[in-house]
């Protein structure tokens, strides 16, 4: 049952159980008093502890999960429903499997706290170090010595502590930038996620962690612009470029991926999911706007133009430098570099 569940709900958006229509449940509404209180609180799920102090046997529970009438969510924790469980129920079963002073971390974590836009098909929950926990299916459990302070109508630690577990967990240099742009543009203020990554004695992707939320300070908001930046520009000896740079053209307001100011070149990077097909019209406009109006000569790039042939970006990005003034020496990234 709890698989099921599992499964239905790891596509659904943002959870929608709300208090009332959890106090709206059948079960819920032939409780009273406290009883009922504590079942809206904890979003219509309960413990099967709860239950036989609220007046339900151990068999009466397993007989109305056995006909559908409730739900097992983990051991000893129960939905009082037969319809889809939220995600926000899970989440809440969890943290009742885990007991007192657990809290939602990593993925699960980042989406209550609206960093992530989908939590994934497993909760996650850190607990105690010395707790031990018994593993379930959908549930992921992590152990901490000095556990980071949690809170809100769920148990959530707080953002900054969830990005830097997730990042502790990335398995590549794209999924730290990508993680830490949508925590910025979320909200996080870099500072915060640097004051506790330094709370890690180790700390796997430190180095990577540093390095990206300076270049996301300097307008780095994806990351295939922070490999152009890597890759294409520092690595070649380009000049430094001034990211996101925003400005009115043709009457419209536009923003530039990367503008090289002083020598009227600019580049536009185009992710695959952004551009599926290829330039659009808009951006077949917009680079016509701005030669009418500024002179800049713009080139396109896509992740294959930075992610597989850096070298040869670079080098086109040279000869379009050059072409506007720029007397600067580029240099190869390494042997067999067509850049000179």
């Amino acid at each position: 049952m709890a698989g099921d569940a599992f499964a239905a709900g790891a596509a659904e958006s943002r959870c929608v159980t709300n208090r009332s229509s959890v106090a709206s449940l059948p079960a819920v509404r032939l409780l009273t008093g406290p009883a009922r209180e504590q079942a809206v609180k904890q979003d219509g799920v309960a413990t099967t502890a709860q239950l036989a102090t609220w007046g339900f046997s151990r068999s009466l529970v397993a007989r109305r999960v056995r006909s559908g009438e409730w739900q097992r969510v983990f051991q000893g924790v129960v939905a009082l429903q037969s319809g889809p469980i939220s995600w926000r129920q899970r989440a809440r079963a969890a943290l009742l499997y885990t007991g007192p002073g657990a809290a939602l971390s990593h993925r699960s974590a980042a989406y209550v706290r609206e960093v992530l836009t989908s939590p994934g098909p497993e909760v996650h929950v850190t607990v105690p170090h010395v707790r031990t926990v018994m593993p379930q299916r959908g549930l992921v459990v992590h152990r901490r010595r000095t556990m980071p302070w949690a809170g809100g109508g769920l148990r959530a630690v707080e953002a900054g502590d969830a990005l830097v577990c997730l990042v502790a967990q990335a398995r590549s240099d794209d999924e730290v930038v990508g993680l830490l742009c949508d925590a910025v543009r979320a909200g996080v203020h870099p500072d915060d996620v640097l004051e506790r990554a330094g709370r890690w004695r180790r700390l796997r992707n430190r180095r990577l962690l540093l390095e990206v939320l300076g270049a996301v300070a300097d307008g780095i908001e994806s990351p295939l612009e922070y490999r152009y930046r890597r890759d294409v520009e520092r690595a070649h000896g380009l000049p430094r470029a001034t990211a996101q740079k925003r400005e009115r053209v043709g009457g419209r307001w536009i923003r530039a991926d990367r503008v090289y100011v002083r020598y009227h070149v600019r580049v536009e990077l185009d992710g695959q999911l952004a551009h599926p097909f290829g330039t659009t019209d808009d951006d077949v406009w917009r680079d016509n706007a701005v030669l009418i109006a500024t002179g800049d000569i713009t080139l396109r790039y896509r992740w294959r133009h930075v992610a597989v042939t850096p070298c040869q970006s670079a080098l086109q990005a040279v000869g379009a430098l050059r072409s506007r003034g720029w007397q600067g020496r580029p240099h190869p990234c390494r042997p067999g570099c067509p850049v000179r």
